[in-house]
């Protein structure tokens, strides 16, 4: 498999109602572009949506279970700790 389409993405956008989304895909700026274009149904009347987190993985497998912990009890708690302070900055994890 091409490297490009085995590594995953895991991101965090805010939302308009300042709500946190959480998801995973293995093309970032294509999904961040649907978003955008409320292409994505659950934040389609949410917009504008901002890119507040992201994470990158060697697989796409990784970057889901991720996800899955930041949609957690624990991750999410863990998640608000990361962005304490938020829009100051974007906050990446290699």
């Amino acid at each position: 498999m091409n490297d490009l389409l085995s590594k995953g993405f895991v991101y965090v956008l805010r939302c308009s109602d300042n709500k946190l989304y959480t998801g995973s895909t293995r093309d970032i700026e294509e999904r961040l572009a649907a978003h955008g274009k409320g292409k994505v149904r659950t934040t389609k009347s949410r917009r504008p949506v901002e890119l507040v987190y992201k994470e990158e993985f060697e697989e796409y497998s990784a970057a889901r279970k991720r996800e899955l912990y930041l949609k957690s009890g624990v991750g999410r708690e863990w998640l608000k700790s990361q962005l304490e302070g938020w829009p100051s900055g974007l906050r990446r994890r290699s």
